[in-house]
């Protein structure tokens, strides 16, 4: 008796499978309910509607003149959520070519080309290379930064000690009053940047994620 073989899954229907969301829409402000694309790349794994509704209902209003910095942006859905909901301006950070190109597209669709900077490069080599320019572009008048590291999460083991470096640069160089956003896994031990960085973060869990929001105090 000969087996039939299935025909294989497509990214868009092995994405629903894990639960990820194929469509995806930004929740609040100017743009709520506007579509953004995803091509259903499970290795891009978007954040899920429900966490990114429970972190700006967490940070409120802190979108409104900052300078949002997504520096895994993936589709962008985190630095276009906060452009929709009053950031200033955007920088949208994405290594992988074929998934910046989405995020290029998104950002025209909002027609938001004015605002937001999309940055083709390694956020640990931005962290090096391009973080001390930004810091010294937050002078006194200039708005805060508001921040979101959402990385694979696989980041969190097989290169842990560039990912603590990068978030401990960020937060060295955030000008006060910005906010700091760090989304990883039960794998990750949020005590580790507690420690680090001798201020309290503020730690939500929605599993499979585990959400850290900082704020470093006044300089």
């Amino acid at each position: 008796m000969t087996r039939q073989r299935k025909p294989p899954k497509s990214a868009e229907s092995a994405a629903a499978e894990e639960g990820l969301d194929s469509e995806l829409r930004i929740i609040g402000g100017e743009f709520r309910g506007r579509r953004l694309r995803y091509h259903g790349d499970p290795l891009v794994r978007p954040m899920k509607h429900r966490v990114r509704e429970a972190i700006f209902n967490l940070i409120g209003t802190e979108s409104i003149g900052r300078h949002a910095i997504d520096v895994f942006a993936g589709t962008g859905a985190l630095g276009l959520e906060a452009l929709s909901r009053g950031a200033a301006r955007a920088t949208l950070i994405e290594r992988h070519v074929p998934t910046a190109r989405i995020v290029e597209e998104n950002i025209a669709a909002l027609g938001v080309q004015d605002r937001a900077t999309l940055l083709v490069t390694s956020a640990f080599l931005w962290g090096k290379r391009d973080l001390p320019a930004v810091a010294a572009d937050s002078s006194p008048g200039n708005e805060a930064w508001l921040v979101f590291c959402s990385p694979p999460y696989d980041f969190y083991i097989d290169r842990a000690e560039e990912l603590l470096d990068l978030i401990h640069r960020i937060a060295q160089s955030a000008p006060a009053g910005s906010t700091l956003v760090v989304e990883a896994d039960e794998r990750f031990d949020f005590a580790i940047l507690i420690g680090e960085e001798g201020s309290a973060w503020d730690v939500r869990v929605y599993p499979p994620a585990v959400v850290g929001i900082w704020r470093p105090e006044a300089k």
